[in-house]
């Protein structure tokens, strides 16, 4: 019998493009998604009893026979603590689709959805000031938050550092959401390497998925908040340069 466990998710970063890659990766014929993106299966602090995991309520998400290749996409997955210690307890061999994004970008974009949609009522400058206190304020995930993380989800870096502690970079795959938004068909070949399925038969069209509403000029982030956020960033920009290869963010 084929191993019908998860093999793949698209873990990270949140605001980074993973709905429109979840959204590309959904209509091919040898993948098998849930019908949902983000499932929040291993973030579950409260439905799971860690120590003795139900994966059926997991399983029953994805509908397609074998041999599709099972995966979901919940960003929040890199960053929330314990998830990728539970993710090698289900699964040591799955494969990790991670893209990245200016973190300050991110941030932004972050803060955007969260204030659309009524969880948050700061301005983005007291956020990144003042607000990074609330990220603090659970004492059962000190550093962590689902909404006000608009700062410290950009630390990438530390986070990249992490996840090598615990998979080998060969099961991981580091994307740009910029490359996913203007060459989509570039990086999906990637992608489909990477998983072992053959590449979309069709030319991709692209796509951009869950743009945030637009705010007035008033509302953007300023010079100084700009400046702020590069000199939080520096340093773990640097060590994310190293891990990844990848530019660090805003030089040329």
């Amino acid at each position: 019998m084929p191993d019908r466990s998860v093999a793949f998710l698209i873990a990270g970063v949140q605001k980074g493009g993973t709905t429109a890659l979840f959204d590309y990766l959904v209509e091919h014929p040898s993948l098998d998604l849930p019908g949902i993106k983000e499932a929040h299966f291993f973030d579950d602090e409260r439905g799971i009893d860690w120590s003795a995991p139900d994966y059926g309520r997991y399983h029953a998400l994805f509908t397609r026979p074998a041999p599709a290749v099972r995966g979901e996409a919940t960003p929040i997955y890199l960053y929330w603590p314990n998830c990728l210690e539970r993710i090698a307890a289900y699964n040591p061999q799955m494969k990790l689709v991670l893209l990245f994004r200016d973190p300050i970008e991110r941030a932004w974009s972050h803060w955007r959805m969260e204030y659309g949609r009524g969880a948050e009522t700061h301005a983005f400058a007291w956020c990144i000031r003042e607000g990074r206190d609330r990220v603090h304020a659970d004492p059962a995930t000190p550093g962590f938050h689902r909404e006000y993380s608009y700062v410290e989800r950009g630390f990438y870096g530390a986070q990249l550092e992490r996840l090598y502690g615990i998979f080998p970079k060969s099961q991981t795959l580091l994307l740009s959401s910029e490359d996913l938004a203007t060459r989509p068909d570039l990086t999906l070949a990637r992608v489909t390497d990477f998983l072992g399925v053959p590449r979309f038969s069709a030319p991709i069209a692209a796509r951009r998925s869950h743009v945030g509403r637009e705010m007035s000029a008033s509302d953007h982030p300023t010079a100084e908040d700009v400046a702020l956020l590069q000199s939080i960033y520096a340093a773990d920009q640097r060590l994310f340069a190293d891990l990844s290869g990848f530019p660090v963010a805003g030089s040329t």
